[in-house]
């Protein structure tokens, strides 16, 4: 039998609103999300959405995190399209080998039982 352990998260950004000051320069949110600056640029790894009682909603990977994350967010294919609202929490694993990558979300798609992934799943 072959053990993997997902590791913790790197980054974990919730909705929140903005805490306005004097000299605070006001940040757009994207679906409640001004924190999308904490995901690194230009790493590779697992994306995780999150709803607001712990569920995971949908597991996906990524050679650019932050640019995919907000893809999820404006793009019209992704499998979160008509959930967007119901994100709460986004972690981050930073994983830059691909077969690791696949490897992480496959595993966590199926132990964790993902809401939204349609691929991928060994579980009914």
């Amino acid at each position: 039998m072959i053990t993997i352990t997902i590791p913790n998260p790197d980054v974990t950004i919730v909705q929140r609103k903005q805490e306005m000051g004097a000299d605070v320069a006001p940040i757009k949110p994207i679906y409640g999300f001004i924190d999308l600056h904490e995901i690194p640029r230009d790493k590779g790894g697992i994306i995780l959405f999150y709803n607001n009682k712990d569920e995971l909603l949908f597991a996906g990977k990524a050679r650019k995190l932050r640019q995919r994350v907000k893809k999820h967010f404006e793009d019209t294919v992704s499998p979160i399209k008509n959930h967007r609202n119901e994100v709460h929490e986004i972690a981050i694993i930073v994983v830059e080998d691909p077969m690791e990558r696949e490897i992480y979300e496959t595993y966590i798609i199926n132990t964790q039982r993902a809401k939204y992934n349609l691929d991928k799943v060994f579980f009914e």
